[in-house]
């Protein structure tokens, strides 16, 4: 994890929710999350949002320790559509 925020680079996981809004999640960063209608105006929001809670990692012992305890790094295995 350590490597990954020297580097200033994440896995961000990207859904889109039932009204059509684009919603971003980034596991190395517990509570790091932004939504928008495109995906543009997403990429933007995401990287702000990154850089917020980098913002409030270097002046929160707490949030460090939930980056610490709780940050992920996912892998993709894939998708699939079940039908019952």
């Amino acid at each position: 994890m350590v490597k990954k925020l020297l580097q200033n680079k994440f896995i961000v996981v990207v859904e889109q929710d039932e009204d059509g809004y684009f919603v971003a999640s980034v596991p190395a960063l517990p509570g790091c999350h932004t939504q928008a209608k495109t995906f543009p105006e997403l990429r933007d929001r995401v990287r702000d949002a990154i850089r917020l809670c980098l913002q409030v990692s270097k002046t929160n012992p707490q949030y460090r320790e939930r980056i610490r305890r709780f940050a992920y790094e996912p892998s993709f295995v894939g998708m699939e559509l079940v039908t019952l």
